[in-house]
């Protein structure tokens, strides 16, 4: 076995966000992304089947709930999405890469 780090294989030019599939089964997806100013489009909603926890290892975001405050999470924080509820990132730290841990199950 190979062991990995969540910090490595960083491009420096991020002109997309980056989504990595650390591991996927049928039950749960696991994935690293990597944002840097990077957000939703306005009109666009996540309406996802699955719940999402997710964790920011790295960097900061705000995280906007339909009908509801916004989230502001910072290095450390995590929470936990239902399936279903509508939300969307609405920020991401333009100056530094915001990296998150994605657990959909």
């Amino acid at each position: 076995m190979k062991s990995q780090n969540i910090f490595s294989d960083i491009p420096k030019n991020l002109e997309r966000e980056l989504f990595d599939l650390i591991i996927k089964n049928k039950s749960v997806t696991i994935e690293r992304i990597v944002s840097k100013g990077h957000c939703s489009p306005e009109s666009s909603w996540y309406d996802q089947e699955k719940n999402e926890w997710v964790l920011i290892l790295k960097g900061e975001a705000i995280l906007a709930f339909e009908g509801q405050d916004s989230v502001h999470l910072n290095e450390g924080d995590f929470i936990n999405i239902p399936s279903h509820k509508k939300h969307q990132v609405t920020w991401t730290d333009p100056e530094n890469e915001t990296i998150w841990l994605a657990v959909h199950y």
